[in-house]
């Protein structure tokens, strides 16, 4: 429950409100879901997005069209949270360990409609023989390793068939394939990024037929990363597309070209606190307990310290980030350490863009929503934890 301060703040201008906290612009939220349904809408394709970053009912019913639109997470607490708030197509889109099933199989007995996401022969038999005992057949997804990112299995390699049919025979269902292209990340620009969402749909296809050459079923061909669903320019075979931070966006996705600056809907707001004037620096009350410690953009070819600094317009004041952060207190600077500061007296509020939407996010516990810019008009919830 938030306290009766908090709810308070609805109605309030940002200025009037105590910082650091989570600013959410509903107006960009909004362009960034019209823009990745509009690019899909044309390959008619069913689009899952991934509440990772949100974690936020509120902001699934912007996103999602209906109570019966299906979501991924990333965690078991997040399905919970999920079903609770009326959905129940839920993929969970995490290898799954065996000391969480039987929180999955509960799940299911209490209406969510959860699939699993698996990539080794063991977890395999091992979810088979539990969909055994407990009579209830569990949809799987066999990941499927596309890009040297991360987990899965090689679209051609002989185990996928082997994992299929301990599926198929053991009493799970085999629910098809997933991929995410998360190397795509690493990449830069509108060619690259589409270069790469036809290679993640091209190894997930090869994976399908694999499965369907060796008689198994494969109904479900799943891919998705924020870059590769936005320049995906063929989509045949695939059934659904997953993606998740491109509901906020942030620096490391402009930094990449996957967006503007002006796409980025949440920012750190915070307060000058201190100066240090022969050291060129303004101290924020905003440190990396508000912000994260992600430093996306460092490997990036503008390194945007630990993030963006903006005026209380969201407006970014030029070449001014923050360099560095403790635990409760940012250093501000000019980018290059030697440019003149602009003139931020203690009190004045600045803004913040995020290197990592994700990272940024976990921090906090609501977000201090606003349609126009400048006042709250919502505060809403958001969860944490696993």
């Amino acid at each position: 429950m938030f306290s009766s301060a908090s709810q308070a703040s609805v109605g309030r201008s940002l200025a009037g409100l105590e910082t650091p906290c989570l600013v959410l612009e509903t107006r960009r939220l909004a362009r960034n879901v019209s823009r990745l349904k509009t690019h899909l809408e044309p390959f008619a394709v069913r689009f899952r997005p991934h509440l990772k970053t949100a974690k936020s009912a509120e902001v699934a019913r912007v996103v999602t069209d209906e109570l019966a639109a299906p979501l991924t997470v990333s965690t078991l607490r997040e399905a919970e949270y999920f079903l609770e708030h009326g959905f129940s197509d839920l993929l969970y889109a995490i290898g799954i360990a065996p000391n969480k099933l039987e929180h999955v199989f509960d799940l299911r007995r209490r209406g969510a409609e959860l699939s699993i996401v698996l990539d080794n022969i063991e977890m395999a038999r091992l979810v088979a023989a539990r969909c055994a005992e407990r009579s209830d057949p569990l949809p799987v997804l066999i990941e499927i390793d596309t890009d040297d990112h991360r987990s899965g299995i090689k679209p051609r390699d002989p185990v996928l068939v082997e994992v299929g049919r301990a599926l198929h025979e053991g009493g799970a269902v085999l629910g098809g394939v997933m991929t995410h292209a998360g190397s795509s990340y690493g990449l830069k620009g509108a060619a690259a990024f589409a270069e790469r969402a036809e290679q993640e749909r091209s190894g997930a296809i090869a994976a399908a037929e694999a499965l369907r050459g060796a008689g198994l079923p494969c109904p479900e061909v799943s891919v998705g990363s924020t870059p590769t669903a936005h320049f995906a320019r063929d989509l045949a075979g695939v059934t659904e597309v997953r993606a998740g931070v491109f509901m906020f966006f942030d620096l490391v996705m402009a930094g990449i070209g996957a967006c503007s600056l002006d796409d980025i809907a949440i920012s750190v707001l915070a307060s000058v606190v201190g100066h240090q004037r022969d050291k060129g620096w303004i101290l924020i009350d905003a440190g990396w307990m508000a912000m994260s410690r992600d430093r996306g953009t460092a490997r990036l070819s503008v390194d945007q310290g630990y993030g963006i600094v903006c005026d209380l317009g969201c407006d970014p004041i030029p070449d001014l980030i923050v360099i560095d952060a403790n635990q409760e207190h940012g250093i501000i600077a000019h980018r290059s350490g030697l440019g003149p500061l602009p003139n931020l007296p203690i009190g004045t509020m600045v803004r913040i863009l995020p290197n990592h939407a994700c990272a940024t996010a976990a921090q906090h516990d609501r977000y201090h929503v606003t349609t126009d810019g400048s006042i709250v008009s919502a505060i809403w919830p958001r969860i944490y934890g696993w």
